[in-house]
């Protein structure tokens, strides 16, 4: 199927909008049908049954479902609590569909371009899968390949999320996800578009170029488009197979991870939005290869001096500065009540990084204090009318809680506090717009969709 007909498979759109719509429409249907009858909702069996409706579908949708759990009180505390259990791993396509998929991007003769070609894939995921090959040379390559139709399946995907937030927003919750939408759809649409992704791992090894414990992998040009994207391997291990090392290795993989996630944020404005385990994996000296680059965030300076200048009003306890930093990181007309409230979640997630001393990112009863600190501040804000969340908060919220996992699973113990105090220095926003500036045009990424102006 030539490209520009699988852009716009209208007969891919419509299937996948009947599989999709059905599923997720049905609890939809079942939930205004209570309501409208007036019968109590029981919201444990709603979020169970959009876990099922779910459950059997693969793709953006998905991906999107378990992004939305981690954004507290975006939806019902019950629907998280389902939604973050979908799993996002797919069944790899078949050799009969990689042959023809690898013919329709690189010729029919595209097997004679490489060495050798693994039949089966190495690892599947929402949107495509990865087989090992090598050059003529035996120089080992991963070759990330699309799967069929994606852009068709995500605009349906698209469509059926509206839908979800709109059960969402049937059941009182704090946060209005109109922005969180766009936010989601605009990265999403990306992903698909694997040149963009190739200019993402160029910008991630020119901004880590001086990091030697951070390795990001080459894009091989002549064998890579727009739904195929060819890299040099890098052989590592998945970063739980090290939960039982030593101390010692282990606080020193969570500092390189600190730093390929926040280098880039603190220093170029940009983000890496999913630290998920398939990621990333470990050398076994413990630095960090970095593999994909589908869900890179590039953010205003001012974003990330609303960050830095939160952090400092609540060290400082300045209620006048932590207003203007919401007003940075883009909340809009937002009383003195609600950033108060904003403010005990935020002194919970900065926590870390305000306490000058060696310790876990959790300690104690920290994850019990987490959901009951959530619960009472997003129940406050509720009360006083809700809030709209800025879509730059999206992925940045993302990378936060996923990285704060990272070092939840390696006990990390670490002097936060100094590592952040380190990382920000002397923060001044205008050196940081030249640097993402000449970051951003040195790799071909300046002016384009997402690219601050």
């Amino acid at each position: 199927m030539a490209a520009s007909d699988e852009d716009n498979s209208l007969l891919g759109r419509v299937g996948r909008y009947a599989r999709v719509g059905t599923s997720v429409g049905g609890v939809a249907a079942k939930l205004a049908g209570q309501r409208y009858l007036g019968l109590s909702v029981d919201r444990d069996r709603n979020a169970a049954d959009l876990k099922a409706a779910l459950g059997g579908l693969k793709g953006p949708l998905m991906k999107a479902a378990q992004l939305i759990s981690t954004i507290p009180d975006a939806l019902p505390a019950e629907y998280s609590r389902e939604l973050s259990q979908l799993q996002a791993n797919a069944p790899a396509m078949g050799w009969s569909f990689v042959r023809r998929r690898m013919a329709s991007e690189l010729g029919p003769n595209w097997q004679s371009r490489f060495g050798s070609f693994e039949k089966e894939a190495a690892a599947a995921a929402s949107l495509g899968q990865v087989h090992r090959a090598t050059l003529s040379d035996g120089s080992p390559l991963a070759c990330k390949l699309q799967y069929p139709d994606m852009a068709s399946t995500l605009e349906a995907d698209l469509n059926q999320l509206k839908m979800i937030f709109a059960i969402g927003r049937r059941m009182d919750i704090a946060v209005r996800t109109d922005e969180v939408f766009k936010e989601i759809a605009d990265r999403l649409r990306e992903e698909l578009d694997y040149r963009r992704e190739a200019l993402h791992a160029k910008l991630y090894a020119h901004m880590l170029r001086d990091e030697p414990t951070v390795h990001v992998p080459e894009i091989v040009e002549e064998l890579s488009t727009g739904r195929l994207l060819t890299m040099r391997w890098l052989d590592g291990v998945p970063l739980l197979s090290w939960k039982e090392r030593a101390q010692a290795e282990r606080d020193r993989l969570a500092l390189n991870m600190f730093h390929a996630w926040y280098k880039p944020f603190y220093f170029h404005g940009v983000i890496h939005g999913d630290p998920h385990l398939g990621n990333y994996s470990v050398r076994e000296n413990g630095d960090v290869n970095l593999m994909d680059f589908g869900c890179v965030r590039v953010f205003p300076p001012s974003f990330v001096k609303g960050s830095i200048d939160l952090y400092r009003a609540l060290l400082a306890d300045d209620e006048e500065m932590a207003v203007e930093a919401y007003k940075l990181w883009g909340f809009k007309d937002v009383s003195r009540e609600i950033i108060r409230a904003l403010n005990r979640w935020a002194a919970f997630l900065y926590g870390p990084l305000m306490d000058d001393r060696p310790r876990q990112i959790t300690e104690g009863s920290a994850g019990q204090y987490g959901r009951e600190t959530a619960n009472n501040v997003f129940s406050e804000v509720r009360r006083l009318g809700g809030v709209t969340v800025p879509r730059e908060f999206v992925f940045m919220d993302r990378a936060a809680i996923g990285l704060g996992s990272v070092f939840i699973h390696l006990r990390a113990e670490i002097n936060w506090y100094q590592l952040f105090q380190t990382m920000i220095g002397d923060f001044d926003v205008d050196a940081l717009a030249a640097r993402q500036r000449a970051a951003l045009e040195a790799v071909g990424l300046a002016g384009t969709a997402g690219a601050p102006s």
